[in-house]
């Protein structure tokens, strides 16, 4: 505090080296993963600069520039030609990382030219070019596939987008009532903004069961539980919302939810949508999943306006003000 703070450390004193310092002309520059942990004293006097995270055509620039150079002179391959098509780095991208960064593409592609290192201290022929085959037997099986995400068929699931301290990132929510006497169940490590947005939606969906063609009844036979998987990962924050409520009433209803939809947004009783933060990481995490249609509050097209076109192209979005719009938006008739 002392050394950041203007009125003090022109006369900062270090008591190891007993000495008299003058660090108001210093510039002092750090890097955090999550702001949530700093405190607020601290993070007070700080200048803080979100950077975002990077699309799949930024990934594969910044591959082609920086990364494969970078590992093809780590591996003693600088003069060696290689031939890597952009269609083979996208395939790396989208089936072997899924990080808001480069950092795991990094190691994927040091794994591919560890390969190519090895065939030459063999001396052994290189391949005239890198195959998307050959990348499955360097690499392995795939680690990720969009197919995952296609979710019709299934009464009670909807996919929701989540900010993560090292990006977006996709989770599902699923419903599922029970023989019961009207209990709710929330499990999957959640914590108390997610449990309220529950609670909220399904108050909700009550308050409005003869509309969404639910029998009143049904809420005293049967227990609810939510869960969302990977238990094992502390979830939390309000964007949950409508994905809650989209789950609890498809669960009710036995209307699908539609394939390849995403949703981000908070809930109120009074059937409103608001506005949540994390736009562009979530919607960059959306594109990665394969996702082809989101649901956004209205008042967060301004931050979809912030994207660029081309990152985004494919997805369609839909913008919403009121919890109806999203129910006959994201269930199947």
């Amino acid at each position: 505090m002392e050394v950041l703070d203007p009125e003090q450390n022109a006369t900062f004193y270090d008591n190891y080296l007993e000495l008299e310092y003058d660090l108001s002309k210093v510039l002092f520059i750090a890097t955090a993963n999550d702001l949530a942990s700093i405190q607020p004293a601290l993070r007070d006097r700080l200048e803080i600069i979100n950077l975002n995270g990077y699309a799949i055509e930024e990934k594969l620039e910044i591959a082609k520039k920086y990364l494969i150079p970078k590992q093809k002179e780590a591996h003693g391959l600088g003069k060696t030609k290689i031939k890597l098509s952009n269609k083979v780095i996208e395939k790396i991208i989208e089936q072997y990382t899924r990080e808001s960064g480069v950092r795991e593409l990094d190691r994927q592609l040091a794994s591919v030219m560890r390969y190519l290192a090895k065939l030459v201290a063999l001396e052994q022929p290189l391949p005239a070019s890198i195959t998307e085959a050959l990348v499955a037997q360097i690499l392995g099986k795939t680690r990720y596939s969009n197919e995952l995400y296609r979710i019709a068929g299934i009464s009670g699931v909807a996919v929701g987008l989540a900010w993560t301290s090292v990006g977006g990132d996709i989770l599902f929510i699923e419903a599922l009532p029970s023989a019961g006497k009207g209990e709710l169940r929330l499990t999957g490590n959640l914590g108390d903004v997610m449990k309220e947005s529950a609670m909220t939606a399904l108050t909700y969906v009550k308050a409005h069961s003869k509309e969404l063609g639910i029998d009143p009844e049904l809420f005293e036979k049967k227990n609810i539980h939510i869960h969302v998987p990977e238990g094992a990962v502390p979830k939390d924050g309000p964007s949950a919302g409508i994905t809650m409520l989209s789950a609890i009433t498809s669960a009710f209803t036995g209307r699908k939810v539609k394939s390849y939809l995403g949703m981000t947004g908070e809930i109120t009783l009074r059937g409103q949508v608001l506005p949540v933060g994390g736009i562009k990481e979530k919607v960059l995490a959306a594109k990665r999943a394969g996702l082809k249609e989101l649901i956004l509050c209205f008042e967060n097209e301004k931050d979809v306006q912030e994207i660029d076109p081309s990152f985004i192209k494919g997805v369609k979005f839909y913008y919403v003000r009121t919890m109806m719009e999203v129910i006959e938006l994201a269930l199947t008739k």
